[in-house]
C-alpha cells in the first residue's frame, strides 16, 4: 500500500545485477541500506504544478534536494559496499541536477512496479531507476530522451542445454520461463506466445540466477547488462548472446531513461537540454561506462521515438 500523498516512506527492493566486486552479502546489505536511507528520508515532497509546463525545476532549485525514485537496481541505482549511493542513474542524476542549480539528491527506494505509482503520488520528484521508455509507460508519464539502449540476454545453465537463444525458442522448446517484477520483458514473451500465467516473475535478476541455479527456472531474462553481470561469479550458469526481441513482428532495441510527471514537462525539458549536452561531450559514457556500459549501448533514439513503439 502507498504512504498517504505527498510522503516519503518506502521500501526497499533489490533488482539487477551486481558490479564486478560485489558479492551477493554485500548486495542483500546494500539494498537493505537503501532502505535505511528511504526511511530516515520521510518527508513531504513537492506538490503538483500550478504553472503551464510546471514549476517543480523552481521549487527544487529553492530547497536545494530533489527526490529520486529507485528500484534498488544494479547497475541503475545501489549502495555499494562503503554505504555510498551510486550506479548509473543516480550518477547521471547528480551531473545533471547539478548543472540545473540542485545541488543535492536523495533516494528514496521502491519496488520497481511501484516507480510510476510513485511518481504520480508524489512520494518522490524523478524516477531515476534506467526505466524502459514504452508506449504504456508513456501514457502515465513524460520521459526524458534515453541515456542508454539495450537489448535482451538470458541467464541459462551453463552450456545453454536447451539451445535458447530468443523468446521464440522459449517458446517452442517450453521452457520454464522466469523475469523480473514489472519488467519489460514480460511483454516480449507473451507477444512470442509464453502464456503469461506460466511467467515466474521474481523480484530481481539475482533472484534469476537462483532460481535458475536451482533449477525451478530453465531461464531467466533481463537486460544484456544486467545478465552479463550477475552470472560473472556463477559456477552453474551463464548469460547468453545480446538479442534484440521482437515487437510487431520486427526486432526493437529498448532504451531506458528518467520520467517526470506529465504536468512537468519544463523540468523534463531543462533535463534534456543538459543531457544532450553530456552525450556530445562524451562526459555521458565517462559516468556510465564504469556501470558496465559500453559505446554499443549509447544512442541518439529519442523519448518520442520510443514512445511511438
Amino acid at each position: 500500500m502507498a504512504p498517504p500523498l505527498g510522503k516519503t516512506c518506502a521500501n526497499a527492493t533489490g533488482h539487477d545485477r551486481p558490479p564486478s566486486g560485489t558479492t551477493r552479502r554485500s548486495l542483500l546489505a546494500g539494498v537493505a541500506a537503501l532502505g535505511a536511507l528511504g526511511a530516515a528520508g520521510c518527508s513531504r515532497v513537492a506538490t503538483a504544478a500550478s504553472t503551464d509546463g510546471g514549476d517543480l525545476l523552481d521549487r527544487l532549485r529553492a530547497q536545494g534536494v530533489v527526490r529520486l525514485g529507485i528500484a534498488g537496481e544494479i547497475p541503475f541505482g545501489y549502495i555499494d559496499r562503503d554505504g555510498r549511493l551510486t550506479g548509473e542513474a543516480p550518477e547521471l542524476a547528480k551531473a545533471v541536477f547539478k548543472r540545473l542549480g540542485v545541488d543535492r539528491v536523495q533516494p528514496v527506494p521502491t519496488e520497481f512496479g511501484s516507480l510510476i505509482p510513485g511518481l504520480n503520488s508524489q512520494q518522490f520528484d524523478v524516477v531515476s531507476a534506467g526505466m524502459y521508455i514504452n508506449a504504456e509507460r508513456c501514457e502515465q508519464v513524460v520521459f526524458a530522451d534515453p541515456d542508454y539502449q539495450m537489448l535482451d540476454a538470458f541467464i541459462v545453465r551453463k552450456g545453454n542445454p536447451k539451445g535458447l537463444r530468443d523468446y521464440r525458442d522459449v517458446v517452442a522448446k517450453k521452457a520454464t520461463f522466469a523475469t523480473g517484477t514489472g519488467y519489460a520483458e514480460i511483454q516480449y514473451a507473451v507477444e512470442a506466445g509464453y502464456k503469461e500465467s506460466d511467467i515466474l516473475i521474481v523480484p530481481d535478476q539475482v533472484a534469476g540466477l537462483n532460481a535458475v541455479e536451482a533449477g525451478r527456472a530453465d531461464v531467466f531474462a533481463g537486460t544484456a547488462l544486467t545478465v552479463r553481470e550477475v552470472v560473472k561469479r556463477s559456477g552453474k550458469a551463464e548469460s547468453t548472446k545480446p538479442f534484440a526481441p521482437l515487437v510487431k513482428g520486427k526486432p526493437h532495441v529498448d532504451g531506458g531513461g528518467f520520467a517526470f510527471r506529465s504536468q512537468e514537462t519544463r523540468l523534463r525539458d531543462a533535463f534534456n537540454v543538459e543531457l544532450r549536452r553530456m552525450k556530445e561531450s562524451g562526459e555521458l559514457f565517462r559516468i556510465l561506462r564504469p556501470f558496465g556500459f559500453t559505446r554499443a549501448e549509447m544512442t541518439d533514439m529519442t523519448a518520442k521515438e520510443l514512445c511511438r513503439g
